[in-house]
């Protein structure tokens, strides 16, 4: 089983950044790939991006493509989501998960098996 831990959730302006950390442990957790979805208000948990555990290939929603960054350090069993340029729009609950799977099917929620509890970004206008 693996365990994930969010942290780093806040309120900012539009324009301003956040980085929220997804810190892993127990079995074989450096060797799970690690996705980012988030859900607003009265909508479904939709992807954000993805980091395969083993090339580090990375995987990006449309929406947020050239503003968020994912990054992982192995040594420490986290995985970054940084946030650039936030938009009143990106206002949700984020939840970090691990796959044990690689390629783009992590940008399907099916792909993932444990979660995290979330934490809440508000961006205000």
């Amino acid at each position: 089983q693996v365990q994930l831990v969010e942290s780093g959730g806040g309120l900012v302006q539009a324009g301003c950044s956040l980085r929220l950390s997804c810190a892993a442990s127990g079995r074989a957790a450096s060797r799970n790939s690690v996705g980012w979805f988030r859900q607003a208000p009265g909508k479904e948990r939709e992807f954000v991006a993805a980091i395969s555990w083993n090339f580090g290939t990375t995987y990006y929603a449309d929406s947020v493509k050239g503003r968020f960054t994912i990054s992982r350090d192995n040594t420490e069993n986290t995985v970054y989501l940084q946030m650039d340029g936030l938009k009143p729009e990106d206002t949700a609950v984020y939840y970090c998960a691990s796959s044990w799977n690689t390629g783009r099917v992590l940008q399907s929620i099916s792909a993932y098996t444990y979660w995290g509890q979330g934490t809440q970004v508000t961006v205000s206008s």
